[in-house]
């Protein structure tokens, strides 16, 4: 059985990280998907949202999806896969992530435990990669222009996101009270 991993901060998960799930179910030889919410992030300033929140948001965005979402306390991937704990595995990441994976930390012992693939969208180009051989996979997906930080950003403006984030997703930030949230139902369109 081989396990597909999306790992990130979902900080909060957008329609980019479903449609990244979604093509790495279709495309790539997984049997299951597991998604880890990075608890303390080593690769980024931190997280805005604790991790218990972002666990919550992750069960909303990838419910029927995801064979698990759990939370992840190695701040890097390296840590997270070394070992093998997953068996034969793939690490699912975008094509921004992808870019950057040769900055990680241990590339190469990352890549002694599972395979990267990549999902590319159009307006990305290809990160050169090809020093790994065969341990890079690619698929193609098709996946909005969203990131996280901007949908942080419109719900502190209490600007609509709408069609940026799963619906259920929309509903546990408003419960929650997060990123700023006023209170102030957002306009569903």
């Amino acid at each position: 059985m081989t396990t597909g991993i999306l790992g990130g901060t979902f900080d909060p998960p957008h329609n980019g990280h479903v449609a990244l799930a979604r093509a790495a179910l279709a495309e790539l030889p997984i049997d299951r998907l597991v998604v880890l919410v990075a608890a303390r992030p080593g690769h980024r300033g931190g997280a805005v949202a604790d991790p218990d929140d972002r666990l919550a948001l992750a069960h909303a965005a990838f419910d029927g999806l995801a064979a698990a979402v759990d939370i992840d306390t190695h701040p890097f991937t390296v840590d997270s896969v070394r070992g093998g704990r997953f068996g034969d595995a793939i690490f699912v990441v975008g094509a921004d992530e992808g870019r950057d994976f040769p900055g990680w930390k241990d590339p190469d012992e990352v890549l002694r435990w599972v395979r990267l693939a990549v999902g590319m969208r159009s307006g990305y180009p290809p990160p050169d990669l090809a020093r790994y051989g065969d341990r890079i996979l690619s698929f193609e997906l098709e996946s909005p222009d969203v990131s996280s930080s901007d949908v942080r950003e419109r719900i502190s403006k209490g600007e609509p996101v709408t069609g940026l984030v799963p619906e259920t997703v929309l509903r546990e930030i408003e419960g929650r009270g997060l990123y700023g949230y006023t209170g102030r139902k957002q306009e569903r369109i």
